[in-house]
């Protein structure tokens, strides 16, 4: 395929974005750990470029304890002020503690019975998209409000469908995108667990 006929879901020449959207974005995550991560990265692009995140993502997991809940939930108020002097991440104090928070809601969702994968892989979406990329859901605004009752942070619609999107539980690839095919394929081994009932 030549670099003229490649189509993305979003224009870009920076080597770490297209390799990101043709090997990330989208495919599915099904894992306690790496949607807590996904979720908390989402919530530090607000308001910036995900690119911005993209490089400093090894930062964020090195500050953050590779994302491990149980690490995180003990993080204090000590914690939080070394955060606050690490350039190598985004020193946003409410976003920090959101991600503290977060860790804490990914337990409090265990220990009720419904673990954060189980929850979330509950709005998988398998009809295709309908047309431009939209902000957010019916189905991201009812996670948003199940998230946020079990103590996360930093969780508004947008921010959850944000996550939805790249964690392959919705696939928005454009339909001439070209990998979308290969992201349904990916998508099509989850387990039926992860379905949405009914």
């Amino acid at each position: 395929m030549s670099a003229e006929a490649v189509v993305r879901c979003w224009a870009t020449t920076d080597p770490a974005y297209i390799a990101y959207h043709d090997e990330e974005w989208g495919r599915p995550v099904t894992d306690e750990r790496g949607l807590y991560e996904r979720l908390c990265l989402e919530g530090f692009q607000s308001g910036l470029s995900w690119l911005t995140i993209l490089r400093k993502r090894e930062n964020f997991r090195a500050a953050f304890a590779r994302f491990e809940p149980e690490a995180v939930a003990h993080f204090g108020a000590r914690d939080i002020s070394s955060l606050l002097e690490d350039a190598g991440i985004v020193r946003h104090r409410g976003k920090i503690e959101a991600a503290i928070a977060n860790a804490r809601g990914v337990l409090a969702l265990r220990d009720a019975g419904t673990p954060l994968d189980e929850l979330m892989w509950e709005y998988r979406r398998d009809t295709p998209p309908a047309g431009d990329h939209v902000a957010e859901t019916p189905e991201s605004r009812e996670l948003s409000k199940r998230l946020k009752a079990a103590g996360f942070r930093f969780v508004g619609p947008t921010t959850v469908y944000s996550a939805m999107q790249a964690c392959g539980i919705v696939n928005d690839h454009l339909a001439d995108c070209h990998v979308r095919a290969d992201v349904e394929r990916d998508r099509s081994l989850v387990t039926n667990r992860h379905e949405r009932a009914g």
